[in-house]
Formats: C-alpha cells, structure tokens, sequence
C-alpha cells in the first residue's frame, strides 16, 4: 500500500533551524520520494517504509530537543505526482 505524508516539524526552542535541517536531511538519505516547500515536507513511498523511517527519525529528532511539535497527515493513496487541473 502506498501512503502520502505530509510534515510540519517545529521545534519550540530558539535553535529550531538547526533541528528541522537534521530532521529532513535524514529523510533525504532514507531513499523514499521527499517533497518540500517552505511550511512543509511531503513523504512518499509503501506504507510499511514510510512509517519505519518515520519512526526512526521523529523519535531521534524528539530526543535532539528539548520541546517541540509535529504535524502529520496521512493520505492512502501516491500523491507525488499530483497536478491541479484547474
């Protein structure tokens, strides 16, 4: 099964950069498909390695920083290809 994600990562704490850069340079490195955009990172790949490598990364980045937040919404379906037809 194929899943989308999309990520809001924010650290509460003044060095906040610091730990979204980490955050989603070790998503890069996991081989699944990485969107960004200014508000948010997308995720793309087969339900069971999207979810590992989340798993893994979050709880790393959780560990990194005192206090923070993340977003995260789940769509069942391959996005990534997705074009408005309007």
């Amino acid at each position: 099964m194929e899943i989308s994600v999309e990520l809001t990562f924010s650290p509460l704490q003044d060095d906040f950069e610091e730990h979204i850069i980490q955050f989603i340079q070790k998503l890069r490195q996991s081989g699944l498909t990485i969107l960004e955009n200014p508000l948010s990172t997308q995720v793309y790949g087969s339900y069971d390695k999207v979810m590992e490598v989340l798993n893994q990364e979050i709880k790393i980045a959780f560990n990194l920083m005192d206090r923070g937040l993340l977003f995260m919404k789940i769509v069942k379906s391959d996005r990534s290809n997705y074009e408005p037809h309007f």
